[in-house]
């Protein structure tokens, strides 16, 4: 039976990094994303590199949606050995000082990032204890750190990772693992927000031990993978920094 794993937000970026790298294994590979031609693009990716892709279209942020998106994946399948949530806003690269924030886009980046996370966590749950799978967030150096102009962000990758820790010990008799990943790596979004605000890319560049921003499939997907594998079966309750030694906190 194949190791079947969902990833939010994976028709780009690092999403689309860590699917592909899952596909790489074999893997049953769920792209669950909002846009249906560029998630069902990636499927088509993952079946390229040995894997099995599978798209469905998910909104985080909504209950019906995950619920549907969840449901369909134990339908086809049958079984969901790990879970990804990825998915930010789309508003995650926008550069905002905080006096011109709008109480609508600091909704938006709670809903995908920390409603999600609780939306996925409940759909997901007796699937992974069945399986005794992992659940994998994605959250962000910013999130330990903090960013200027990037405060709402910053704000809900910290609260992702203490969700986590809170699911690593509600979960864990269960035989679920819980860890969060905060990569670094070359997105679109990435370029997005150095496209805006152009003083960035200096300045995240010339703290990076390793010399440069990671590659979503080659340096963020493998690392994702062990998570999400029975090789990564007593590892839980982490946060792995996996951005060249950017950020010295874990």
């Amino acid at each position: 039976m194949s190791h079947v794993v969902v990833v939010t937000g994976a028709s780009g970026g690092v999403g689309r990094g860590i699917a592909l790298a899952c596909g790489e294994a074999g893997w049953t590979v769920w792209v669950a994303a909002r846009r249906e031609e560029a998630g069902s693009a990636v499927a088509r990716e993952i079946d390229a590199v040995g894997g099995v892709g599978r798209f469905v279209e998910c909104d985080a942020g909504s209950e019906a949606s995950v619920t549907a998106a969840i449901a369909a994946v134990i339908e086809t399948d049958g079984r969901l050995d790990g879970l990804v949530h990825n998915a930010t806003s789309g508003l995650s690269p926008r550069p905002v000082r905080l006096d011109e924030l709008t109480m609508a886009d600091w909704q938006d980046h709670i809903a995908v990032s920390l409603r999600g996370s609780w939306l996925l966590a409940r759909s997901a749950h007796p699937y992974l204890a069945e399986s005794e799978g992992a659940y994998l967030l994605l959250t962000s150096e910013a999130g330990f750190e903090g960013k200027a102009r990037l405060a709402p962000y910053a704000a809900v990758k910290a609260a992702q990772r203490g969700f986590a820790r809170s699911l690593v010990r509600e979960w864990g008799p269960d035989g679920i693992r819980v860890n969060c990943l905060a990569p670094l790596a070359m997105t679109p979004a990435m370029e997005k927000a150095f496209d805006l605000d152009p003083a960035m890319e200096a300045r995240v560049t010339e703290r990076i031990p390793l010399g440069r921003v990671g590659d979503p499939t080659g340096d963020i997907g493998p690392v994702a993978r062990f998570l999400l594998s029975p090789d990564s079966r007593y590892l839980t309750g982490n946060t792995l920094m996996v951005d060249g030694g950017s950020c010295p906190i874990s």
